[in-house]
């Protein structure tokens, strides 16, 4: 059975505005030989599935830096200090990228990013009867597109590579099976 490694020491090694770094020394069990690691740490996320009553998803187009490219997407993003939950987080970020709002938040999985060198959560949340209430309130380094796409859609653009953001992917499988395991009426 695999055992946790001792922590040693911590020692930060940057602070990037949206993430830090920090050395983790640990001692694996297995060698008793110590080790350095560098963690990225960052808040939580948050990925909406927002649904509207007539069985569409709400996506966004947005240019990441990272990639270079523009990525088809769920609405996202970090979870701010003020938000109460990740659901209060998701209903925030919805409305601030797509001015769409909706009901009965919950939350339906949630992921680590990459717990190999990430410390942070990724968490899906559901919003059904979601509606355009507002223009988007996007920040100043944002710019975003609103696309309605029905459900049926969905497994044709992630296997068409028209969906490749991989926490995407993650949500959109956490989607599909909740309407496995839910009324598929439900919207």
């Amino acid at each position: 059975m695999l055992r946790p490694w001792q922590h040693l020491s911590s020692q930060p090694v940057g602070d990037f505005r949206i993430f830090t770094v920090r050395s983790d020394r640990k001692i694996s069990p297995r060698t008793s030989q110590p080790h350095e690691f560098f963690v990225i740490d960052s808040v939580n996320w948050v990925n909406v599935i927002a649904l509207t009553p007539d069985r569409r998803v709400v996506l966004v187009e947005q240019y990441r830096h990272g990639s270079n490219t523009v990525e088809l997407e769920i609405p996202g993003g970090m979870i701010d200090a003020q938000d109460a939950s990740p659901e209060a987080a998701a209903v925030r970020e919805l409305r601030e990228e797509t001015g769409h709002v909706g009901q009965s938040a919950r939350l339906i999985g949630q992921v680590f990013p990459n717990p190999a060198i990430m410390s942070n959560v990724c968490f899906t949340v559901m919003i059904g009867q979601c509606q355009c209430c507002h223009a988007p309130e996007l920040d100043q380094g944002e710019d975003l597109l609103t696309r309605l796409v029905p459900v049926a859609e969905l497994p044709q653009l992630v296997a068409a590579g028209k969906i490749r953001h991989c926490l995407v992917v993650a949500a959109l499988y956490h989607f599909d099976l909740w309407l496995r395991n839910s009324a598929p009426t439900e919207g």
